[in-house]
């Protein structure tokens, strides 16, 4: 059963990443309508995954794996889950404004929005690096 929790939990990051990627992508063209719709659906498609990738995530923690008290004495376990809960708060503006689009485009957000989507992708990548010092037992505490 651990297997299958990881394997859903790899599942979900990639589909995370790739949504924010989908997103950057797209954000960095011309913004239509079409464009809006996608980018309202890479954003639904990233919500789904994050919610998939905590929940699938703590079940590992909880339940399988090493334990809860294994993963909250290491710094860098502690430092991931921070990252991602940034990274939830950065996309917050852009999904308030995808959603607020379905009544009309307001263009004068996509630079923020562009900033924010480009941070998201920094705490991904700092979150894979936690996770590889996590995995060679870096970071944990006494």
């Amino acid at each position: 059963m651990s297997s299958f929790f990881a394997f859903l939990h790899h599942v979900a990051a990639f589909a995370l990443v790739a949504a924010l990627a989908v997103e950057f992508v797209l954000i960095r063209g011309e913004l239509t309508a079409a464009t809006a719709r996608r980018l309202a659906r890479a954003d639904m498609i990233l919500g789904l995954s994050a919610g998939v990738l905590l929940a699938v995530g703590l079940l590992r923690v909880f339940y399988f794996e090493k334990g809860a008290a294994y993963y909250f004495h290491s710094a860098t376990f502690i430092a991931k889950l921070a990252l991602f809960a940034l990274v939830a708060v950065l996309s917050i503006y852009p999904t308030v404004k995808f959603i607020s689009w379905r009544k009309g485009i307001d263009a004068s957000s996509v630079p923020a929005i562009r900033h924010l989507i480009r941070l998201e992708l920094a705490g991904i990548v700092l979150i894979l690096l936690f996770a590889a010092l996590m995995a060679d037992g870096i970071g944990f505490l006494g």
